[in-house]
């Protein structure tokens, strides 16, 4: 059976919770790190040197680094579905997932854990305030291309949404005044209905 460590309301964890639950594969899942700890403890630091969640084991193969768990579990549980068999909409979804990762991240960790996770009087609201602008400018760059498709990487749902929508849902709850990004929320409202992503995204306190 398929192993899970991390906690449910961390945003790297539900990536890799959505798409295990978009498969129907059985899972095992064990809360872990932050208020939960244990991250630091030697024998999830032989699973993961880092010591960060998630990290999966699959059999013999474990893995962790959120993104690459979502394409190991499309290719292997959702082939030619989460995992394109086209290769052009397959180089799209690497695309937008690297995306997240080089593009999005930084403005969502400044703004989420300054806003969410830091006690008002220690926020540093000039670092909240240029990251609120940033987070902007990205999510109307994600704007732009579901006015194009109907999905990051095409005409329908993958492996490529589910990193930029986890994304999206904490702008969305941090910015509830954002500009209008009818595209943006239109694909959201999308997914939003998709039985997995209520399961591991919408239900899970982000606090």
């Amino acid at each position: 059976m398929l192993k899970i460590w991390g906690r449910k309301n961390s945003s790297n964890v539900q990536k890799v919770m959505w798409a295990v639950g978009e498969t129907g594969v059985a899972f095992e899942h064990t809360e872990l790190g932050g208020a939960f700890g244990g991250n630091r403890e030697p024998s999830f630091l032989a699973l993961n040197p880092n010591g960060l969640v998630p990290v999966i084991q699959d059999g013999t193969v474990v893995m962790w680094e959120s993104n690459a768990i979502v394409r190991y579990i499309a290719v292997k549980y959702g082939a030619g579905r989460l995992a394109p068999s086209d290769p052009v909409m397959r180089a799209r979804a690497d695309q937008w997932m690297d995306w997240q990762q080089t593009t999005v991240n930084a403005p969502m960790v400044t703004t989420f854990w300054g806003l969410i996770r830091t006690p008002e009087d220690k926020r540093d609201h000039a670092a909240i305030a240029a990251g609120a602008t940033r987070y902007t400018e990205v999510m109307t760059i994600l704007d732009v291309q579901l006015g194009k498709t109907p999905y990051v990487a095409g005409d329908v749902f993958c492996m490529g949404d589910i990193p930029v929508a986890i994304m999206t849902h904490r702008y969305l709850h941090l910015f509830p005044d954002h500009p209008p990004l009818r595209n943006l929320q239109r694909w959201y409202d999308t997914l939003a209905s998709r039985k997995a992503f209520v399961d591991h995204v919408s239900a899970v306190p982000m606090t």
